[in-house]
C-alpha cells in the first residue's frame, strides 16, 4: 500500500511523560490552524489505593486550553496494557473524537472471556467514535493524517503519521531500547518484525515518536528519533538483522518477562475506550482473573 506521505506538513508536537508508567503522551498541533491531537493519554491510578486521579490528563488539557487550541482527535496507537487511558475524560472535558484501529474487535474477543464479560460488554468496538482500517485517513485541522496498521505487540496496533511525524505507539522504542514485547495474547514476533519493517520503509527523515521509554543503561528519558537512526541503531532491528534473528531473540526474551504492574486494570479500561467498568449497583469495578494471564 501507498500511504500519502507529506513530509513539508511539520506539526508542533508538545511531548508529556509520565514517569509512573513510563509514557509519553502527544499533543498534535496542525502548522496550518490551531486544531490539534492528543496521542496515547494517561490516566493517573494508584492501584494499591483504589484511587483514580488526572494530574497527567490536566496537565495536557491545561496546555491545549493555554495555547487556545481545539481538539480534534484523541488517538490510542493500541490497547495499553501498562496505563490506562484518560481519553473519555479529556473528551468531557474538551471534545473530540475518540479513535483506535478496527482490530480492537479482536482485543475485546479475547479479553472480554479472560474478564468474564457478561452480554452487555460490546465487543465490537462501538465504545470509539471512530475505528481504522490499514491507510484510512483522517483530518486534524488541515493536516491530513493516515493510520497504518502494524500488528505484532497485539492485534490492533497502529502507527499515525502527521505530516513529517509518526506516532508509533509500542511497535517501536528508541534505537537504544529495540523493540516492544510480542507475548500477549494475539501478539507474534514475526507480525512485529513485519510491521517494524513497515515503518522502517517509510522515508528516512521522517520522525519518530516513541509512547514509551525507560532510560536504558541510566540515559535521560528520549522519545524522538528518526527511520534512519533506527536502521542504522536499533539493537533488535537494525542493521542486518534477519527476521529469524529478531522472532528467537524475542521469543527468548519476552520468556523471562513478567507481567506489566497494571495490566489487570489497564485492559478492562483500554478496551472500554478508557471508561472503567462498573459493578450491579452502577460503582466503579475492576476485576482480578486468576490464572488467566
Amino acid at each position: 500500500m501507498t500511504y500519502p506521505i507529506d513530509l513539508s506538513i511539520k506539526p508542533d508536537v508538545s511531548a508529556h511523560f509520565d514517569p509512573d508508567s513510563n509514557t509519553i503522551s502527544y499533543i498534535v498541533k496542525d502548522p496550518a490552524s490551531d486544531h490539534c491531537a492528543i496521542v496515547d493519554s494517561v490516566m493517573d491510578l494508584d492501584y494499591a489505593a483504589g484511587r483514580i486521579t488526572y494530574d497527567h490528563a490536566d496537565a495536557m488539557i491545561s496546555e491545549i486550553e493555554r495555547r487556545g487550541l481545539t481538539l480534534d482527535w484523541i488517538i490510542e496507537t493500541h490497547v495499553h496494557a501498562d496505563h490506562l487511558s484518560a481519553a473519555p475524560y479529556i473528551q468531557q472535558r474538551l471534545g473530540g473524537r475518540i479513535g483506535v484501529g478496527d482490530k480492537i474487535i479482536m482485543v475485546q474477543e479475547t479479553f472480554g472471556k479472560v474478564f468474564n464479560e457478561g452480554t452487555e460488554f460490546q465487543r465490537d468496538g462501538s465504545q470509539f467514535d471512530a475505528l481504522f482500517k490499514d491507510g484510512d485517513t483522517y483530518g486534524v485541522g488541515e493536516m491530513q493524517v493516515f493510520a497504518m496498521y502494524t500488528p505484532g505487540h497485539t492485534p490492533a496496533c497502529m502507527v499515525h503519521v502527521m505530516g513529517n511525524a509518526a506516532f508509533v505507539g509500542d511497535t517501536l522504542f528508541m534505537p537504544d531500547g529495540g523493540s516492544a514485547r510480542a507475548d500477549f495474547p494475539g501478539g507474534d514476533a514475526g507480525a512485529l518484525y513485519d510491521s517494524i519493517q513497515k515503518v522502517l520503509a517509510l522515508p528516512d527523515e521522517l520522525r519518530l515518536f516513541m509512547c514509551h521509554d525507560y532510560g536504558p543503561a541510566g540515559r535521560d528519558i528520549a522519545w524522538e528519533t528518526t527511520v534512519a537512526d533506527q536502521k542504522a541503531h536499533n539493537i533488535h532491528v537494525g542493521g542486518s538483522k534477519t527476521r529469524e534473528d529478531f522472532v528467537r531473540f524475542r521469543s527468548e526474551r519476552d520468556a523471562q518477562l513478567g507481567m506489566p504492574r497494571l495490566i489487570i486494570p489497564s485492559l478492562q479500561v483500554n478496551m472500554r475506550a478508557g471508561e472503567v467498568p462498573a459493578d450491579a449497583d452502577g460503582n466503579p469495578m475492576l476485576k482480578v482473573p486468576l490464572n488467566r494471564l
